[in-house]
């Protein structure tokens, strides 16, 4: 006779103690802390599930979240905290089950939520990950009571694979791939219901994802499931793009774009316009493009997002960025500089006035480095002043001026009454007309440090752009401190790294000397989405205006002397830098090329 097994605590700590997983004493720990925990995370939960999901108690919480919420290390690798996707992979090893680590980027929302009611995914714990050859593959939350599946079969006549998943993951694709279709669906029916248009603040306090009701307007319902969802994900961009017959939604992570929703065209106007009134735009404009931006909060921190629409063939784009003060703000030793590039930067910084200069394409992370820097030198006795275009975040700290060309406000011009506000730091967004430049280089003449970026290849060809500008050699000499380069490279998903030997073409491209390199490369696993990477960090370039560079920028400067010079002093090039960080196992091969 076959034996029945149930998701019990006692099975759970049997399955691991049998895995090595834990050991005897941490299974005693376990069943001791085990019930008070329980009771606990039952407590925190009940509100939601009791009033939305019509569960008993004792149906809330998993043997699995039990033991995961306690942080047992792993009896094999103390370092690491047994989690609930490990108890679930045992689990369905032991059940002969697939386990499946859900991605929500990979999911199809309509084969999510055309297969299963959402009652019915919320009552059982399941939820379709794919449709193939006419078989649905279904993730379940308990292997062993696979009622849900066997109800299935028989009312939808669907031929199903069962798969295990945590219940952690499955509940959220419930909470946000339902309710994201539930408010687009009922919105597309309920099209003729106004958009509520009293609520213009610019603080927008977003509800958990759990507090959003069914019964509230349907386009709120779909923006907020929107936002949260692109947080959870550690989004930086949200792309919502017309197309002829339905609209996309795209999600930039780590610098890449992924697909995640299609929404119908008939709802489109009605999300733009919502995501207008709370961005504070003219919801009538329609054939001009516009900016503006929402400030929310988001896990207990303040988000800034930055809107900006653009009329496209089929209607309005919309891009929203997302500016999380934890990604904008950091240690400036953890941006990603080596020691001695710390040090010569730390050195710009302790300058009383003068240009500090940071140059790289959009999205290279040039932003970061100015915020962090200038937080850093922020103190109750320095007066910060900045002139951006448009203000990237909102900080208290700062004084900060938004270019609007429309009513003359702009680079130059703000510049100069700046000088008369009594600034000791300045930071001007770009410097890219030789009014701007001028004015630069006047603050900095009169005793103010002055930051600025520029849109150049590296740090030497700098010179040559101000040179453009109309900025003298002389002048350059007397108020540029240094000038940093930078680049974004991603990171390897620290999960799934594996090593590799480089090959000998590769060699000869990155003009490395032959001998043995160990590079490191990303397998790809459930952590990175399955592409090798999670992360990214920054690679400089930094010149230092020493006497010996000073001397090579006359009316006659070879930009390749000044290199020279200044990689004779320590600087790297920025391919240098990344090859650096490829030898050190930060990053791949195939991201030095890319992005040096």
């Amino acid at each position: 006779m076959t034996e029945t097994k149930e998701l019990t605590l006692d099975y759970v700590t049997a399955l691991l103690r049998k895995r090595n997983m834990i050991t005897e004493a941490q299974e005693r720990e376990i069943h001791i802390k085990g019930e008070a925990q329980r009771a606990r995370l039952k407590k925190s939960q009940e509100s939601f599930y009791s009033s939305r999901r019509r569960l008993t108690l004792s149906e809330m919480v998993s043997p699995a979240e039990v033991v995961a919420s306690l942080n047992i290390p792993l009896a094999t690798d103390t370092k690491k905290p047994i989690t609930e996707d490990m108890i679930t992979e045992a689990i369905a090893e032991d059940a002969g089950i697939p386990y499946v680590k859900i991605d929500p980027l990979k999911l199809n929302l309509d084969v999510v939520t055309s297969n299963v009611p959402r009652p019915f995914a919320q009552k059982y714990l399941v939820v379709p990950l794919e449709e193939k050859d006419k078989v649905v593959t279904i993730a379940v939350a308990d292997p062993f009571n696979l009622e849900a599946i066997e109800s299935l079969k028989g009312t939808r006549k669907m031929k199903i694979k069962a798969v295990l998943s945590s219940k952690s993951d499955i509940l959220k694709i419930v909470r946000e791939f339902y309710g994201f279709r539930y408010s687009v669906g009922a919105a597309e029916k309920e099209f003729s219901g106004g958009t509520d248009l009293g609520n213009l603040e610019q603080y927008v306090k977003l509800r958990g994802a759990v507090e959003i009701e069914a019964t509230d307007q349907h386009i709120v319902n779909a923006v907020e499931y929107l936002l949260h969802y692109a947080y959870d994900q550690g989004a930086s961009d949200i792309h919502i793009e017309p197309k002829r017959e339905k609209s996309l939604v795209r999600l930039r992570i780590d610098g890449m774009l992924h697909y995640i929703h299609t929404v119908p065209k008939a709802v489109h106007a009605s999300i733009l316009s919502r995501i207008k009134m709370l961005s504070r735009m003219d919801i009538a404009e329609k054939r001009r493009p516009q900016d503006g931006r929402i400030k929310t909060a988001f896990k207990d921190r303040e988000v800034e997002l930055r809107v900006s629409t653009l009329p496209t063939a089929f209607g309005e784009k919309v891009v929203i960025r997302i500016f999380d003060p934890e990604i904008l703000f950091q240690d400036v030793s953890t941006l990603g500089f080596t020691h001695r590039e710390f040090d010569v930067f730390s050195s710009f910084l302790r300058k009383s006035y003068g240009i500090i200069l940071v140059t790289g394409p959009t999205g290279s992370g040039k932003t970061t480095t100015l915020y962090s820097a200038m937080k850093s030198l922020s103190t109750p006795e320095v007066n910060i002043v900045t002139i951006e275009d448009p203000i990237e975040m909102i900080v208290e700290e700062f004084n900060q001026v938004g270019v609007q060309p429309l009513i003359g406000v702009d680079f130059a011009g703000s510049l100069r009454t700046i000088l008369r506000q009594d600034p000791d730091i300045i930071m001007v967004g770009e410097i890219r007309d030789k009014d701007t430049a001028q004015n630069a280089v006047q603050a900095a003449l009169t005793g103010h440090l002055v930051f600025s970026t520029l849109h150049t290849n590296d740090a030497p060809t700098s010179i040559t752009r101000l040179f453009d500008l109309g900025v003298p050699p002389f002048l350059i000499n007397s108020t540029i401190i240094g000038i940093l380069a930078q680049r974004l490279v991603r990171k390897i998903c620290k999960h799934c790294a594996k090593q590799r030997p480089l090959t000998h073409e590769e060699m000869e491209h990155l003009r490395l000397k032959p001998k043995e390199y160990a590079v490191s490369y990303g397998e790809g696993c459930t952590e990175c989405r399955g592409t090798g990477y999670k992360g990214r960090t920054a690679v400089f370039e930094v010149l230092g205006f020493s006497d010996a560079i000073r001397r090579l920028v006359t009316n006659a400067t070879d930009v390749s002397l000044v290199e020279k010079a200044a990689r004779a002093e320590g600087m790297s090039t920025l391919r240098e830098s990344a090859i650096r960080k490829m030898l050190q196992g930060v990053t791949t091969y195939e991201e030095v090329v890319s992005v040096t």
